[in-house]
């Protein structure tokens, strides 16, 4: 049956914080599988490229394309939960803030979220998104099966048991394997999270880890440059108790931070007393919450942002934060805003995992945008990179990073089955394009 599928010329793409964006000759939005086979035979045809998209929130070119793009958003339902199992069968395209919402109502809840929502099922896997607590793998970690549709237009069942091979390389894909179609999560009973948020310093943290891994199921901690100031949040499945408002409201705090850290563009010396200043004002007494945990889990990303973050090896993580913090206490002219965003993970077996085979630590480096305004961050950004990569780090791959498939091969024990798979899979790279050619070429 031949569907006629249209494309939209003229569409403009842009990523969530606006650093990144291309201009697709086509962009559909496919409302069944047979339309999107379609979208790959006109593609063949033309000799097109096709990129997939979902919320479009990574912070890269990964997502760009100037040939076909196919953004899934209306292939988002969900297909079947099974209650015996605690699993949920989702079509690819769906919101994880609608699935959230959907799970709740069977009882029933995602283990561990990252702080956005408005990403797709199929594109949290196939950058692999993340949070924290060393009990808790990345979030494909969560996926016990998928549905490939390839460049060939066949339909692979991918699971621990079916496509083994397949499998582990899709569970974080890059999009370059085909389309995602349907996503099978492993859920957990509902649950309720008691975030408690209280300051403390760098040297006590980094000197007592272990412990504080042990103390709380999703331990995270924030670290401002320039500063030995540190917020430890510590979230926790707690039963169900009244909620506790924040004591003041952090918009106001917003706002006033983008128009300082606007000015500091003028002053960087500015810099370090705006983090000091913010750490008093919003962190520097102990804040507790109860709430539903994917609400407790997403938080609020207010600006524009630049970000770097790159998973080491868990044992390297107060060496690196130290070596950090000594280069720019060694280069004035080195600002850095806050916060350094300190997470963990558990290692696992999918190839392209930056926790592949090792337990980790990601640390999350940021320079805000104020009104959109480029701040210089070049410095900043390859001090932190050359840290990360000395102590064998692998950066996040949604994130701006500079590694090419040299660094990779280095990197990922697996990469060269990881690339195997996807020639087999796309011998014409219909689904590459110029982020994912630095990759594998």
């Amino acid at each position: 049956v031949l569907v006629q599928v249209h494309g939209q010329g003229g569409f403009k793409f842009q990523n969530w914080a606006k650093t990144y964006g291309s201009s697709p000759e086509l962009y559909f939005q496919p409302t069944s599988v047979e339309e999107i086979r379609e979208i790959l035979e006109m593609a063949r045809q033309r000799n097109k490229r096709v990129k997939v998209v979902g919320g479009g929130h990574s912070p890269s070119d990964i997502a760009c394309t100037d040939d076909f793009m196919i953004q899934t958003g209306k292939m988002n339902r969900v297909l079947k939960v099974d209650k015996e199992k605690q699993q949920v069968t989702v079509e690819g395209g769906i919101f994880l803030l609608d699935l959230n919402v959907e799970l709740s109502k069977h009882g029933l809840a995602l283990a561990n979220l990252g702080a956005v929502s408005e990403v797709t099922a199929a594109g949290v896997i196939g950058t692999g998104t993340h949070n924290t607590g060393i009990k808790h793998g990345i979030l494909p970690t969560q996926v016990v099966a998928l549905t490939l549709l390839t460049a060939s237009g066949d339909i692979l069942e991918c699971s621990e048991s079916i496509n083994v091979d397949i499998f582990q390389a899709a569970r974080l894909h890059l999009g370059c394997l085909g389309v995602v179609l349907t996503v099978t999560f492993q859920c957990v009973p509902q649950f309720y999270l008691h975030e408690v948020a209280f300051p403390s310093t760098l040297t006590e943290v980094l000197d007592h880890l272990e412990d504080h891994l042990k103390r709380s199921q999703y331990f995270r901690f924030l670290w401002f440059p320039h500063s030995e100031n540190v917020s430890v949040i510590y979230q926790d499945p707690t039963s169900k108790a009244s909620p506790t408002g924040w004591l003041w409201d952090y918009a106001v705090g917003y706002y006033l931070l983008e128009f300082l850290l606007w000015i500091s563009t003028f002053v960087p010396s500015l810099v370090c007393w705006i983090n000091r200043f913010f750490f008093w004002l919003l962190f520097s007494s102990r804040v507790e919450n109860v709430d539903i945990s994917y609400k407790i889990f997403n938080y609020e990303c207010r600006f524009k942002q630049h970000v770097q973050d790159w998973a080491i090896p868990i044992e390297k993580t107060k060496e690196a934060l130290l070596e950090l913090k000594a280069a720019l206490e060694n280069n004035p002219k080195m600002v850095a805003h806050y916060p350094v965003e300190v997470r963990f993970a558990r290692g696992d077996e999918i190839w392209l995992s930056p926790c592949f085979q090792r337990d980790s630590c990601y640390m999350n480096i940021i320079m805000y945008r104020p009104y959109g305004k480029n701040v210089p961050r070049l410095n900043y950004w390859l001090t932190y990179e050359g840290i990360m990569k000395k102590h064998g780090g692998r950066p996040h791959w949604a994130k701006a990073h500079s590694c090419t498939r040299k660094d990779f091969e280095k990197m990922y024990p697996a990469f060269s089955r990881f690339c195997s798979v996807r020639e087999k899979l796309d011998p014409a790279g219909i689904f590459l394009n110029p982020y994912l050619e630095k990759v594998f070429y």
